[in-house]
């Protein structure tokens, strides 16, 4: 799925939805059909057109990443989409009902008042399978969150910040080749470990706890994600048990993928094991998530996603946990390929419980 495949499917969706363009304003949207990887931007596609509108600070980088015709805005970026619009002589116009904000919405309606605004859309499910090209910058971004985990193993001890580890994970990504972080480090030890999106605090880290550590890169606009949780000395009778129910959900999770079932039906077997050993009602969040331009992305892996069938090509995380109020918690998590025989993780960091 090139770049012409992935317009030539938007351009099926747009007749699907009985239009005659569309307006795509999300980022992560006009990344993925033009390669223009910037903000503040926005494109206007038609049955044989494609424009990517922006302003003088991208002009230069847009004609450079994409292909489309530029076309920059000097008096807002409303007013250009409604002249281009115009220009066009688009009556039938799709947008992205989840992204255009409504106070954007009421003002192209103002400015294009024999426009119908039609079918509102998300194309976010045009962006579920992977191409060979995307899967290799994740690949490439979770190489670089590998790396880091297995340099932060040599830097934890006891009296430390879980400031401190974030910021060393996040530096060592920097250097490596990551953009950015793909979301805000989470380092949660011990009773905050029951946290599961605990951002790191200026709490000390203390030797016989859980350290948990979910953290990302970015590679040219995309994500990974990877969650391993350590134990600060040995680890105590509870903490062993508990590291191995969520191991042995973790890897029940990778194990339940395959092609053809939908996300609920995958998250089921993880969960069921983690409630048959007594945690259920400390395990609230989904299975995993989909990847790619977004840290959280379509498909989803929880009860409630029956939406979208598995297929080949998909990418998705598998992060079971367990969380106890006034205890503490840990998670495992890998960014996994979904394969026509099952998952492929991607993720190489080892698993077994690690006691530094």
């Amino acid at each position: 799925m090139m770049a012409n495949d992935r317009l030539l499917r938007l351009r099926q969706f747009i007749t699907e939805n009985e239009a005659q363009a569309v307006l795509i304003s999300k980022n992560e949207n006009v990344h993925y059909f033009s390669g223009f990887y910037g903000d503040d931007s926005a494109l206007v596609i038609t049955m044989d057109k494609e424009y990517l509108l922006t302003d003088s600070r991208y002009t230069e980088q847009a004609s450079a990443q994409s292909d489309f015709t530029i076309i920059e805005q000097k008096k807002g970026l409303l007013s250009k989409i409604s002249e281009t619009i115009e220009n066009e002589h688009i009556k039938n116009l799709a947008f992205e009902s989840n992204v255009l904000v409504y106070d954007s919405f009421k003002a192209l309606q103002k400015m294009l008042p024999n426009v119908k605004f039609s079918a509102p859309i998300s194309l976010d499910k045009l962006r579920v399978e992977k191409d060979a090209g995307e899967i290799e910058l994740i690949k490439k971004a979770v190489a670089i969150s590998d790396a880091a985990f297995n340099d932060i193993l040599d830097f934890i001890k006891p009296g430390i910040s879980e400031i401190a580890v974030a910021a060393r994970l996040e530096n060592t990504m920097r250097q490596l080749g990551s953009e950015r972080p793909a979301f805000a480090t989470i380092v949660a030890s011990g009773k905050r470990g029951s946290l599961p999106h605990g951002v790191a605090s200026e709490k000390l880290l203390l030797d016989g706890e859980f350290v948990t550590m979910d953290f990302g890169a970015v590679y040219k606009g995309y994500h990974s994600d990877i969650t391993r949780t350590v134990c600060i000395g040995k680890a105590s009778t509870q903490q062993k048990k508990l590291y191995d129910i969520v191991l042995k959900a973790h890897l029940m999770g990778i194990d339940s993928i395959e092609i053809n079932k939908d996300g609920c039906s995958l998250d089921a077997p993880s969960r069921q094991y983690i409630k048959d050993m007594g945690y259920g009602d400390n395990y609230g969040h989904g299975l995993g998530h989909g990847v790619g331009l977004e840290i959280h992305e379509l498909p989803r892996l929880s009860p409630m996603a029956q939406d979208i069938i598995f297929r080949p090509n998909m990418l998705v995380t598998v992060e079971p946990g367990i969380y106890i109020p006034d205890y503490g918690g840990l998670r495992i998590e890998d960014t996994v390929l979904v394969g026509e025989k099952g998952a492929i993780p991607l993720t190489k960091s080892r698993k077994e419980l690690i006691e530094l």
